[in-house]
């Protein structure tokens, strides 16, 4: 009878350790993943439409000398139709043209298309303080 008792003490305190490692695990995978969706916007000046931020975090080089950044713009004014909009952009420092590869609500949501033609940013203030400031940190 004290074996079958050690044994069962035993087995339950192996399936109690294994949950709580268990649960460890989780939190650690959760952490993990709640850090990987911070980020450091930076601001360029305001416009009479809204705000733009480009996160810091974010900026990588491409293969073709290109920046890659993610951007949102924050609207002036917001409702359930004008939300704050996502944008992976490419941006190529020497031409000061841009691509939007991605734009969504949803910073998650991303399908990226890199057949997107390069644009020349006709003058908006936003879109050409991004393509400073950004150029500006890859120089």
């Amino acid at each position: 009878m004290i074996q079958t008792k050690n044994k069962f003490s035993s087995i339950f305190f192996r399936n109690i350790l294994a949950l709580v490692l268990s649960i460890i695990c989780s939190f650690c995978i959760l952490i993990k993943e709640s850090g990987a969706l911070q980020h450091d916007w930076v601001g360029v000046p305001k416009s009479e439409y809204g705000e733009q931020l480009w996160d810091r975090k974010s900026i990588k080089r491409n293969e073709d000398g290109s920046v890659r950044v993610l951007s949102k713009f924050i609207p002036k004014t917001k409702s359930e139709i004008t939300q704050d909009i996502f944008y992976t952009m490419e941006i190529n420092c020497f031409e000061k043209a841009f691509r939007d590869i991605d734009v969504s609500t949803d910073e998650l949501n991303t399908h990226l298309n890199n057949f997107a033609d390069w644009k020349d940013p006709n003058g908006d203030q936003l879109i050409l303080g991004v393509i400073r400031q950004v150029c500006g940190v890859e120089e």
